[in-house]
């Protein structure tokens, strides 16, 4: 395979990748290289027979099929300035001929040729999960406008819009129900088997599948430019960026070309000096096969590429080949908490209050003003007081709370690190060790309550701490949340290295002092989790329909909210590099073992095309490995 050929192929359009879908017998890529073996392995019938004239004509056919599928092309980049594998092959084999050894010749274009074509085939096998993302999009989507339904192409949705979305259709960008209730299937964004149920004011995303009654959607992105679209972009550019040791193999490659034409040339102008001029002649042609690097160009995109596409099927969109190596050196991780470790579904778990408050007063204030919130608690609380009072000249004091009047009096409702409690000091602090975050209430400056609000832990979270444990990787908590309730949860998920109360820049330096020590990773899932995400050596955005600035900011996006991807995840990473790790001393190996026997004459050129070829297969079949993704519960320990 040329060198020309390993980089080429990670700018692969995907969408163009699935022109090469169908049947075998029907692709020319194939059909080709197929018939020139027949044509060859028919050549060598004859030939033992005794049919010499036949067999010729056979040989040549061959040839001229097999190479047909490389010699155009390479022809074409020698006059762009451009040496590659294919023309150390091609001048091979116009050798070959020349020199009366049609029938090595013929097997070097058809083992070439049907090596190149495995490859091709290999790669859109290895593209096919990331292609199907391609396809959750749909391509029209009804829209109801003053009671009339109309259909428009999906990519013409605009925010605002109301679309109708039948029971077995896709949704066909973000959006929240505005009328209707029923079941989503989301397996194919998200990985999660168990449908979601939706009524009116729940987000949804582009891609799932309405499995039972009809439902309105207000659009809240356009059909161009939702959570779909931005996994779709982030698969896109998968094959962008090549890994270090691709970047290796372009390196070696590069040199390697006029490096081998040169030496071919001088074993065959010193060795006729002093010898035989057809015999080293002959001999710089089979160096010329022999020091081919083509295993070693195709060694490690085929893998990447097969790595990735397997990752993409389980719910991990990794961005390049460089990250994907990268990744399966980690060795500690570092989790946000919010949103992450837990459920991100906040709830009033509690709330206390002095002497002559009741707590369905103090409730009622705290919703009265964080009506008016974006805060995640806000939520947590008004879902606790759906029918609250109505407050005035309410403001919002960033970082700190929201101030309003209720009744005449001005309320206030904070954090305990800007707020006092109080008399309700020691019962806030066993709040917060129970694993709440806690709101202090204020009326007229003076304590008066505290609620507080629990999200719980994901129910996976111990197990996936556990099997990273057994991984050998580190785990640590990051998070802004209290001191206590960031340990309360630690303790029940496992994890003993917790830092708490960290603003945004702080989690980006803990993250830079941890990759000093061990490669590190982040996974976080909000806007705050960011700059955390980009200084990581891998940054991780959990869920990719979350916050945009973390999916922008991070390596490797998971399309789900199972923390057991990330186990998963890593095992796969683990296994790929070693493939890769495996193919590049492979591909080495070849060239130093074939390059001396080569110059000594100890092989001949039917021999080296031989041995290089079926090495070559080798290298695509073990980079095909990476391709298969292990159950989780197979996962082992390292």
């Amino acid at each position: 395979m040329s060198a020309e050929t390993g980089s080429e192929v990670e700018e692969v359009d995907l969408v163009d990748a699935d022109e090469h879908d169908g049947p075998w017998w029907r692709d020319r890529e194939i059909l080709v290289p197929v018939f020139s073996g027949i044509a060859f392995l028919a050549g060598l019938i004859c030939e033992w027979s005794g049919a010499e004239l036949p067999a010729l004509v056979l040989f040549w056919i061959g040839l001229l099929l097999g190479a047909s599928t490389f010699t155009p092309s390479a022809i074409r980049k020698l006059f762009k300035g451009k040496l590659g594998i294919s023309l150390l092959m091609t001048i091979s084999a116009i050798g070959a001929v020349i020199l009366g050894y049609v029938e090595e010749a013929a097997a070097l274009a058809f083992l070439y040729s049907i090596a190149e074509a495995l490859e091709d085939k290999a790669m859109d096998r290895a593209r096919g999960g990331l292609r199907a993302l391609l396809k959750l999009v749909p391509e029209t989507a009804t829209v109801v406008t003053s009671g009339t339904s109309t259909q428009i192409a999906a990519k013409d949705l605009q925010p605002g819009q109301v679309m109708l979305v039948r029971p077995g259709e896709r949704i066909a960008t973000d959006g929240v129900v505005r009328s209707g209730r029923s079941s989503l299937n989301t397996s194919a964004i998200t990985g999660e088997s168990i449908p979601v149920e939706v009524e009116p004011g729940d987000a949804v995303s582009a891609g799932a599948i309405n499995t039972a009654g009809a439902l309105e959607v207000e659009a809240t992105a356009a059909g161009t430019d939702n959570s779909l679209t931005t996994i779709v972009e982030l698969v896109e550019q998968a094959q962008a960026e090549k890994g270090d040791r691709a970047r290796l193999a372009d390196r070696i490659a590069r040199p390697l070309v006029p490096g081998v034409l040169i030496l071919a040339a001088l074993v065959a102008l010193v060795g006729s000096l002093f010898g035989d001029p057809e015999l080293w002649i002959t001999r710089a042609l089979v160096v010329l096969v022999a020091a081919s690097p083509c295993a070693l160009a195709i060694s490690v995109p085929i893998t990447v590429v097969a790595a990735i596409g397997a990752a993409s099927k389980f719910g991990v969109v990794i961005k390049s080949g460089a990250i994907f190596e990268r990744f399966g050196g980690i060795r500690h991780i570092a989790v946000d908490k919010t949103g992450t470790l837990t459920r991100n579904e906040p709830t009033v778990a509690g709330a206390l209050t002095i002497d002559g408050v009741s707590e369905t007063d103090v409730l009622e204030w705290a919703a009265a003003l964080e009506r008016h919130s974006t805060h995640p608690l806000a939520a947590a609380i008004l879902a606790a007081v759906p029918d609250s009072r109505t407050a005035a000249d309410v403001r919002e004091l960033a970082g700190h709370g929201i101030q309003g009047v209720i009744d005449g009096a001005q309320v206030t409702v904070g954090s305990p690190r800007w707020l006092a409690a109080g008399a309700l000091g020691d019962r806030v602090t066993s709040m917060e060790e129970q694993g709440m975050t806690v709101v202090i209430v204020h009326r007229e400056g003076t304590p008066v309550g505290a609620i507080g609000v629990r999200d719980e832990l994901r129910q996976e979270v111990p197990e996936v701490v556990r099997t990273l444990t057994d991984q050998g990787i580190g785990v640590t908590m990051l998070t802004g949340d209290n001191a206590r309730t960031a340990n309360t949860l630690a303790e029940q998920a496992g994890i003993t290295d917790v830092r708490a109360e960290l603003r945004p820049e702080e989690k980006a330096d803990a993250i830079g002092k941890l990759s000093q020590t061990a490669p590190t990773a982040m996974i976080g899932d909000g806007i705050n989790d960011a700059p955390a995400l980009a200084a990581a050596d891998i940054g991780i955005a959990m869920g990719a329909t979350g916050s945009d600035a973390a999916i922008e900011s991070a390596d490797i996006a998971f399309t789900g909210h199972d923390l057991r991807l990330i186990p998963r995840a890593f095992d796969h990473a683990r296994r790929g590099r070693r493939i890769i790790n495996q193919n590049i001393i492979l591909s080495l190996l070849i060239i130093v073992v074939l390059l001396p026997l080569a110059l000594l004459g100890i092989l001949g050129l039917a021999a080296v095309v031989l041995v290089h070829e079926i090495a070559e297969v080798i290298v695509i079949l073990n980079g095909l490995r990476a391709a298969r993704t292990r159950n989780p519960s197979r996962v082992q320990k390292r």
